[in-house]
């Protein structure tokens, strides 16, 4: 017999509140036809909450959405859905960062990286 009076609704709240959560935003990394492709799962987001940027090899993508909501009235238990803010880097060496393509659309961001022509950096050097 239990003495203390369960509310349901709670339960589903509380018994996983010390559990840790994966928050980061899933992604599948591939090389095809001379680049690279980034495939990143960002439900929730908008095409203008997103920067990429290129620094020395590395891709960073970063996404922020924040939304002021007046809620009076209002108490919450949790609120997650209103705030949130990730960011990702990825290094992919010597890259075309000219050429670059990112799309948005239907909830996922795909990003093509072409990679830079190499350069002949060994060169053998007939002797007369």
């Amino acid at each position: 017999m239990n003495l203390i009076p369960r509310n349901f609704f709670l339960d589903d709240f509380l018994d996983d509140f010390f559990v840790p959560r994966d928050n980061n935003l899933k992604c599948d990394i591939y090389e095809k036809d001379g680049a690279y492709h980034i495939e990143m799962d960002a439900y929730g987001f908008k095409k203008d909450d997103f920067k990429i940027e290129c620094d020395n090899g590395y891709l960073t993508i970063s996404v922020a959405k924040n939304e002021e909501k007046n809620d009076e009235g209002k108490t919450y238990i949790r609120r997650e859905r209103y705030s949130k803010e990730y960011r990702r880097s990825f290094y992919v060496g010597d890259l075309d960062s000219e050429n670059i393509k990112a799309s948005f659309k239907d909830g996922v961001l795909r990003i093509t990286i072409p990679k830079k022509e190499e350069i002949e950096t060994r060169k053998v050097i007939d002797i007369d």
